[in-house]
Parts: C-alpha cells; sequence; structure tokens
C-alpha cells in the first residue's frame, strides 16, 4: 500500500509540474505576450530547473532515503508553486506598466524576476520522481521496472496536466487561481502521505501551508490582474487574457494579453477612429471604374475581435451578411456586452479563421484578415495554401485585405506577404495606416490598380449617398500609398518562418532604440 501510494504522489507531481508550466506560460503572457520567444524562455528555463531538481533528487535520495523527506520535499514544492502568482502579481503590475510605456529595462528585468520565482518550486518538484525511484527500489534486480513504471506514471500525470489546466481551469477561476488549485491538491497529497509515514500528529505541523494558500487566494479574490487606467472589465478565456478599458471621452477599447496594441474600439456616436479598422472598407474600389457600393453584397472577416470593421461595413454597405470568424467565444460575448456587436447582419463565428473560411458556403465581395496579434500574426493565415482557400471564397470582383504589424524601418514580413499573395493574386496593393506600425495590404481577383482608386473615389465624392467614412477610409488610402515591394520569399504551409521574421524585426526595433521614439 506504501508503494501505491508513492506511485500516486508521483502521478500527482507530474500532473502538477506540467500544470504549473502551462499556467506559468499565461501568466507571463498577460503581461509579456505569447510569442515564442517568451515560450522558448519559459520552457527552456524550467527545463533547466527540472535538470538541477533530478541531480539534487537522486544525490538527497541516497543520503537520506526515507518517505518523510520525501513527501516533505513535495510540500515544500506544492507550497511554493501557489506562492508564485501571489508574490509575482506585484511585479507582473509593475511590467504591464512598463509595457505601456515601453520601458525596456524595467520591462526585462521583471521578466526575470519573475522566472527566477519557478527556480525553487520546479527544481523540488523536480527532485520527485528520481527520488520515488530510490524509495520504491527493493532489489536490485526491479530497478529498470520499477524506474520504467515512475517515469511513466508520473508522464501519464503530466498528461493529465497539459489539459486540465488549459481547457477548463484557467477558463473557468483564472491563472492564479489555477496555480492555488494544483498547489493546494499537491500539498494534501503530501501531507496524506507524510501521515502515512510519520503520523497524523507530525504531519498536521505542514496544516498551515494549504490554509495560508487557500487564505491568500481568497484575499487576492475580486481583485483586477492588472490595474489599467479606465479598467472596466477583465477577464481570462481559454485564449486570452481580455481587457475593457474605458477612455475619458467615452471611447470604449479592447485589450488582449500583453496589452500591445487595440483591437477593437467602440463609442455609441462616432464610428471613425485612428487605427486599421475602416481601412478594410477600401479593398473593393480598387476595381475599374466605375464600382458601385451596391456591388459589395458580403464580406468575411477573420480576427472579428469585438466587432469594429463588421459594425462600420455596416453602416457603409448596409445590412448585408457578414460572416465573422473569432477563434475565442469569450471575445464575441465581450463584444455584445461592451461594443455593441448587436447587427442582425453579422453571423459571429467562434472558429479558427481558416478552418472556418475553408468550410464557408459563401462567397464573399470582401474578405478582411485581421487575425494578428502584435506584431504576430498566426502563421497558417499567411501561407500560399491559406490565400488559395480565400481566392475561392471571393467573389468575380472580389477582394482580400490583411492588416499586418511592421516595424518603422523593417518591412520584411510586408515584403514576404506580397510577394506570397502575387503568387496568388494578379494585384496588391500598399498602404501604410497614418500614426501607427500597421500597413494594409490588398489583392483583388481582378487586374486592379490605384487609379481605379482614385477614380472610384471621385465619383463617390460626387455621390450625395455616400457614407464619410468610406470616402475619409478611400482617402486615407490614396494619401499613404506605397510601392509595392520587389519579390522574395514565398511563405507555405511547408514553410512559413513568419517567427523567424518578426522575432528579428523586434530584437533589431529594440537594440535600435527605436522604441524611444514612441515615449
Amino acid at each position: 500500500m506504501s508503494r501505491r501510494y508513492l506511485f500516486f504522489a508521483v502521478f500527482s507531481s507530474g500532473m502538477t509540474t506540467l500544470a504549473v508550466e502551462l499556467t506559468a506560460s499565461r501568466l507571463l503572457g498577460n503581461v509579456f505576450g505569447t510569442s515564442n520567444l517568451v515560450w522558448a524562455s519559459i520552457i527552456g528555463l524550467i527545463l533547466i530547473y527540472l535538470t538541477v531538481g533530478y541531480f539534487i533528487g537522486g544525490r538527497w535520495a541516497d543520503r537520506s532515503p526515507n518517505e518523510r523527506t520525501f513527501y516533505t520535499i513535495m510540500l515544500w514544492g506544492a507550497f511554493t508553486s501557489g506562492l508564485v502568482p501571489l508574490v509575482s502579481r506585484p511585479v507582473l503590475r509593475f511590467a504591464a506598466a512598463a509595457f505601456d510605456d515601453l520601458e525596456m529595462g524595467i520591462l526585462f528585468g521583471s521578466f526575470l524576476a519573475v522566472v527566477i520565482l519557478f527556480v525553487v518550486p520546479i527544481t523540488l518538484l523536480g527532485a520527485i520522481s528520481p527520488f520515488a525511484i530510490r524509495l520504491a527500489i527493493t532489489q536490485t534486480d526491479q530497478a529498470g521496472v520499477i524506474s520504467g513504471r515512475v517515469y511513466a506514471i508520473s508522464t501519464l500525470g503530466s498528461f493529465i496536466g497539459t489539459f486540465l489546466p488549459v481547457l477548463i481551469l484557467i477558463p473557468m477561476v483564472g491563472t492564479t487561481n489555477t496555480f492555488i488549485i494544483f498547489s493546494t491538491y499537491l500539498t494534501i497529497v503530501a501531507l496524506v502521505g507524510l501521515a502515512r509515514s510519520v503520523g497524523w500528529r507530525q504531519a498536521l505541523v505542514w496544516i498551515w501551508m494549504p490554509l495560508l494558500l487557500l487564505l491568500l487566494a481568497y484575499m487576492w479574490s475580486g481583485t483586477a490582474f492588472k490595474s489599467t487606467p479606465g479598467q472596466i472589465y477583465e477577464t481570462e478565456s481559454g485564449y486570452n487574457y481580455i481587457e475593457v478599458l474605458e477612455a475619458e471621452d467615452g471611447t470604449i477599447n479592447l485589450r488582449l494579453n500583453d496589452g500591445q496594441g487595440v483591437h477593437s474600439r467602440y463609442h455609441p456616436e462616432r464610428l471613425a477612429f485612428d487605427g486599421p479598422w475602416m481601412q478594410f472598407l477600401a479593398g473593393p474600389f480598387f476595381n475599374a471604374p466605375v464600382f458601385s457600393i451596391e456591388q459589395v453584397e458580403s464580406i468575411a472577416i477573420v480576427g472579428l475581435a469585438a466587432g469594429t470593421t463588421a459594425r462600420q461595413a455596416t453602416e457603409v454597405f448596409g445590412p448585408i451578411p457578414i460572416d465573422g470568424f473569432e477563434i475565442d467565444p469569450v471575445i464575441i460575448e465581450v463584444g455584445r456586452e461592451y461594443f455593441g456587436m448587436t447587427m442582425s447582419n453579422l453571423n459571429a463565428i467562434a472558429q479558427d479563421g481558416r478552418w472556418g473560411l475553408a468550410h464557408s458556403q459563401r462567397r464573399y465581395s470582401l474578405i478582411a484578415i485581421d487575425a494578428y496579434r502584435p506584431p504576430y500574426i498566426p502563421w497558417h493565415l499567411t501561407t500560399k495554401e491559406f490565400f488559395e482557400i480565400t481566392r475561392e471564397h471571393l467573389t468575380e470582383h472580389g477582394v482580400v485585405a490583411i492588416n499586418v504589424g511592421r516595424a518603422p524601418r523593417d518591412r520584411s514580413l510586408i515584403d514576404a506577404l506580397v510577394t506570397t499573395l502575387q503568387t496568388v493574386f494578379p494585384s496588391v496593393h500598399v498602404m501604410d495606416i497614418p500614426w501607427t506600425f500597421n500597413t494594409m495590404v490588398y489583392a483583388s481577383m481582378q487586374p486592379t490598380s490605384f487609379e481605379n482608386l482614385q477614380v472610384n473615389n471621385n465619383a463617390l465624392i460626387n455621390n450625395p449617398d455616400s457614407h464619410p467614412l468610406l470616402l475619409q477610409a478611400i482617402e486615407r488610402v490614396i494619401l499613404y500609398q506605397q510601392p509595392v515591394p520587389e519579390g522574395t520569399l514565398v511563405f507555405t504551409d511547408d514553410h512559413a518562418p513568419v517567427e523567424w521574421i518578426v522575432n528579428n524585426m523586434v530584437l533589431r526595433f529594440i537594440l535600435a532604440g527605436e522604441y524611444e521614439d514612441l515615449q
């Protein structure tokens, strides 16, 4: 029975270790983003901590091969895991403010400080498996069988710990409480194991650990993760940390994760906002003149967010059918609650944009792709194969428009996207969105030109029924048009190094000190 409980403790430890690792990515992603640089830092450092734990655990087991030491190590590993999100919260709030102001030195220091907080719990949890093997082996001829069984049980626990926090606990109770749940659970497992070894009287000396964790969790409950000025709502979904902010003029803004970029904007008395949303509306008017508003019959939006583009398109083109693909269903709920996303012609679909578009039965006059998370674009929405899917779902005079991030002096991502689009569409056009680090790229089913856009604009100006928002969008495209770059790299499903390009762009941006121009 002692060995069975030992294996159960190993299972619980493996589950908690992976749960802590994945929940750590959400804890840091809420402030520092979810780029592969952040992921690599978290995974790499945690692997180092586990390596140290394996080494220490093996030596510790040889020096003190008893269950009391084993469960005491597990107890402290579990307890300190629960402390991480509570101790790190002030640092993360400080880092969030630094990120808003692009204070890079503070930002990197805060990231390092939070990651270092995982040294103790992960190292202690890493010591569990080698220590368990030492305790479970009673005969040398069983060493291979016992070692394999311990690592198999630990890995099975890790499998559960991979899915439980991401799919269930984080969306239900949030990142901090997910840490607390796993930490408290493993603490109780360790206490029971300790009681079985030395008796309940000695084990209950440690009962303060889970009680303190629960008390701290209660004290933190109801407090905002970030203290951003103007915050009126925050929540966590299975995909994002979601924050709704209200500006002094009553404008509502949607921010996600690290908060770099506003994903949707709403004001009950305004339609025009600085940013990319209305620039999608100009896309169809690259077609040969005279192209009328009535020819825009349906729209798809990949990356609906809280519906700013959909609301503007409904005002300009009327109640035409709009399919909005948004992978995060919680963002759709937030859009309806805070951003007036209640248009009857909008069909908000909680699906991945590529999959949803590929399975749509409709053909669209305009496909707007706004699914990037600054400065990243999901790579599967950049490839030749994806653009072939968009082409199949465009009408004869259809246009696809893509919102792309860039650096002030680095257009490598735009160059590659334009090159890829040119393998699928006959014409591609580029404009920089003023006062932002965004560029709009248009690609059309028919051969088109900026001259067409100018002629169509003149016709719209002379039409008293033309919406001012559309006129403003087209005039901005004409004013800020950019030359189409020379061909570079074609993204394919087999080879789309989007993250590589963006990481280089971000690093050059930081090392060159260009972020100081924004302060």
